[in-house]
């Protein structure tokens, strides 16, 4: 089977190139994954424990407002009739969920993909849906063995080694995230791995080498949605690099070009870090009530003094238990969690702790930059320490976290809401 390539976004949170994602004809960066970016998480969606209802009227969950058009009625139900109608059926329900944020989609895309899950002879572009799928879960480490597996019975399929790529980088395994791009080039996608290389250099501290290569490749393309994702990985390069008012410029043309709802929320996190909380929620107004749109509201919201902070951690809080009751685990969104914690309710002492636990989950620059926020609002000089020693010998640069070594001046951005 062919791969068709385009631009690609992260699950996990905003700043990284590829979250697992089939390859496509150009759309919507939103694919993406933050920071999760990204991220952009509603943890109810995520829930993989059936629910018996009692009764017939019982309600089960009430499905949120979409942003964006959904495949049509009946898209996912029953089983796929062959390898080709699961192939369409989960990439249109991983597009939703990337467009909208509803991780609902996630397990229609599972579900679309359930003859073949797990197996060992399954079709190499079902197998990295799958572990596309599992990303998005953040069941990553399940994701790159799937990923590894097929690629070794198919090394030439490019979408599998972004997908890879994008793993290592989210664990802070840069010289394996640079031998996948390498691999991206061999399949002959020369923008995609240039433009993994470019990213996964500026996170080793080359950022000025990366934002000039961003800049060259915009020359090369006229696609919007191409500019729209090349300009969100230079923005984000010029974020590592310290230049904060460059980075809102960038994030504001991509946005300009293509809107989505990841480079919505990475703009949202510079407005909130450099303290424009109010238009950071003129930013977050305008996009579906994910966990992470509902926390950074939240927190713009407390950091001005607004009463409905309260109702956005409550809200926060409503779709933690239900997940719990789901019997699912609330560990695998420990970034949220150390967010609620630190800037929403006020417990810098948690926040750490979860943080922690989350670094060993995914350790992206915002999951670094989290915990150190942690441990300063928490006074714990010998966990900024640590924490810098750790990113250190991982080899991350970034100049949001230089302040964070010890003798420096503390870290950009509000710690107290």
């Amino acid at each position: 089977m062919t791969n068709e390539i385009g631009p690609i976004a992260t699950s996990s949170g905003p700043g990284f190139f590829c979250n697992p994602s089939e390859f496509q004809t150009p759309m919507s960066k939103f694919f993406n994954t933050l920071m999760l970016f990204l991220a952009t998480l509603q943890l109810s969606a995520l829930a993989a424990t059936p629910l018996r209802p009692q009764s017939d009227g019982e309600v089960i969950e009430v499905l949120p407002v979409v942003t964006r058009s959904r495949p049509q009625a009946g898209a996912f139900v029953g089983k796929p009739a062959d390898s080709r109608d699961a192939i369409s059926a989960s990439r249109q329900a991983i597009s939703v969920a990337r467009q909208t944020g509803d991780n609902r989609y996630w397990g229609r895309a599972q579900a679309a993909l359930a003859p073949w899950w797990d197996r060992a002879d399954a079709p190499v572009e079902l197998a990295v849906l799958q572990a596309t799928v599992q990303q998005g879960r953040h069941e990553f480490e399940a994701s790159r063995k799937v990923l590894v597996a097929a690629l070794s019975r198919q090394p030439g399929h490019a979408q599998g080694w972004l997908n890879l790529a994008a793993l290592e980088r989210l664990s802070a395994r840069y010289n394996e995230s640079l031998a996948a791009c390498r691999e991206v080039a061999r399949t002959g996608q020369g923008l995609y791995a240039q433009a993994c290389e470019l990213e996964t250099r500026s996170m080793q501290g080359q950022h000025e080498l990366a934002i000039r290569g961003f800049a060259q490749l915009l020359t090369q393309v006229s696609d919007a949605d191409q500019q729209s994702w090349l300009l969100s990985l230079q923005a984000e390069a010029r974020e590592r690099a310290g230049q904060d008012a460059a980075a809102q410029a960038a994030y504001e043309k991509s946005l300009a070009r293509q809107p989505d709802l990841y480079t919505s929320i990475a703009l949202s996190d510079l407005l909130l870090r450099t303290g424009n909380n109010t238009k950071a929620l003129a930013v977050l107004a305008q996009l579906p009530q994910t966990d992470a749109v509902v926390l950074r509201r939240g927190i713009a919201w407390r950091r001005l003094g607004d009463p409905r902070w309260q109702e956005a951690l409550a809200t926060f809080k409503e779709r933690v238990a239900d997940l719990k009751r789901r019997g699912d685990d609330p560990g695998l969104h420990g970034r949220e969690l150390a967010m609620s914690a630190l800037w929403l309710e006020g417990d810098a002492a948690g926040a750490l702790a979860l943080a922690r636990k989350n670094l060993v989950l995914q350790r992206e620059p915002v999951d670094w930059w989290l915990a150190l926020q942690s441990a300063q609002a928490a006074a714990n000089s010998s966990a900024v320490i640590e924490l810098s020693n750790e990113w250190t010998k991982a080899g991350l640069k970034d100049a949001r976290l230089e302040p964070a070594r010890p003798g420096g001046a503390r870290l950009a951005g509000k710690v107290a809401p």
